[in-house]
């Protein structure tokens, strides 16, 4: 079962300010202001290696997956049908063995620990770009951001992140945590229902539901008409859940203290999917509902020496 396409209501990206001198070997570098707009407001248009390519800032500038998607892909969705998902089931459960306030003093021996086991149970996606085996057809970002509504926690949304990595993409994210004050209401207006994950690409005026069509969109569109990474699709039902576990529903709940109100800027992330780093970085975003701009730089990354421009190195510590 598959999802079919929906064509955007409006393609073109509200609230970027595109200037040329931004633009740097096939994506914006960041360096240009990113006043945050509502959607819906402008009717819208491995393991334990300490590789912490991580770099935040403010910018100035398929039948197994269909019958789980419905379900999976949606927490929260006021629908009325009852929880019977497995992870609207481990929603409220692994609130209850998770670290509790994500503001309070963390255990970061512990946190480094799962989120490491994590990244070993995802090998080897979502850690190295696979920019020089991809047809030559395409290697560069999309002329316009493609954006992504998704929470951090979501096995299947971190699929499709998998694949961003991998396609060496930036990318928009929208984080949709339970309990989300605006990035669910745009997703449910722009597609018709809450299901993560959502991509809408303004490029070619399409948004789309169900995560293996999603990557196997992105792999056609912008890595050259190739097929996904072997495994990357399949592997999501035995392992994908793991992190989800592991951490205990981090990056699932939004934080019922964060701000109601956007920052004016976008934050930046410079990481790519694995980075058991990065993933707690991740996380904090999503429960804050922040959106951001994510630079992915995985090991080969097209990004590397943008990273090292604005860092001084491209091994950044967090």
């Amino acid at each position: 079962m598959h999802s079919p396409a929906i064509s955007s209501p409006n393609p073109s990206l509200t609230g970027v300010v595109f200037d040329k001198k931004s633009y740097k070997n096939g994506f914006f570098s960041g360096r240009f202001e990113t006043p945050i707009s509502s959607p819906m407001d402008s009717k819208p248009s491995a393991s334990t290696h300490r590789r912490n390519r991580i770099y935040v800032r403010n910018s100035v500038n398929q039948e197994t997956e269909a019958q789980i998607s419905q379900e999976n892909e949606e927490i929260g969705n006021g629908g009325g049908s009852p929880p019977t998902s497995l992870l609207s089931f481990l929603c409220p459960l692994l609130k209850v063995f998770s670290g509790g306030d994500p503001s309070a003093e963390r255990n970061y021996l512990l946190e480094d620990a799962t989120s490491s086991l994590s990244t070993l149970a995802r090998l080897p996606w979502g850690s190295r770009s696979l920019y020089d085996g991809l047809n030559k057809q395409q290697k560069s970002d999309p002329l316009l951001p493609l954006q992504l509504y998704e929470f951090e926690a979501c096995p299947f949304c971190r699929r499709v992140r998998e694949a961003i990595t991998e396609l060496d993409l930036s990318v928009e994210i929208f984080p949709c945590p339970k309990g989300s004050v605006r990035h669910r209401a745009v997703v449910r207006e722009l597609g018709g229902r809450e299901q993560f994950p959502f991509l809408v690409d303004s490029n070619t005026g399409t948004s789309m539901y169900e995560s293996s069509d999603i990557v196997k969109y992105l792999f056609q569109q912008y890595g050259g008409k190739s097929s996904p990474s072997f495994g990357i699709l399949e592997s999501t039902l035995l392992t994908g859940w793991v992190p989800t576990i592991l951490r205990a529903g981090r990056g699932m709940t939004l934080w019922e203290n964060s701000t109601k109100e956007p920052p004016p800027c976008k934050l930046e992330l410079f990481s790519y999917e694995n980075n058991p780093y990065a993933r707690i970085v991740r996380e904090v975003l999503c429960e804050l509902e922040l959106p951001y701009i994510l630079q992915s730089v995985g090991q080969g990354s097209t990004r590397e020496e943008l990273l090292y421009e604005i860092s001084g190195s491209k091994e950044v510590s967090l």
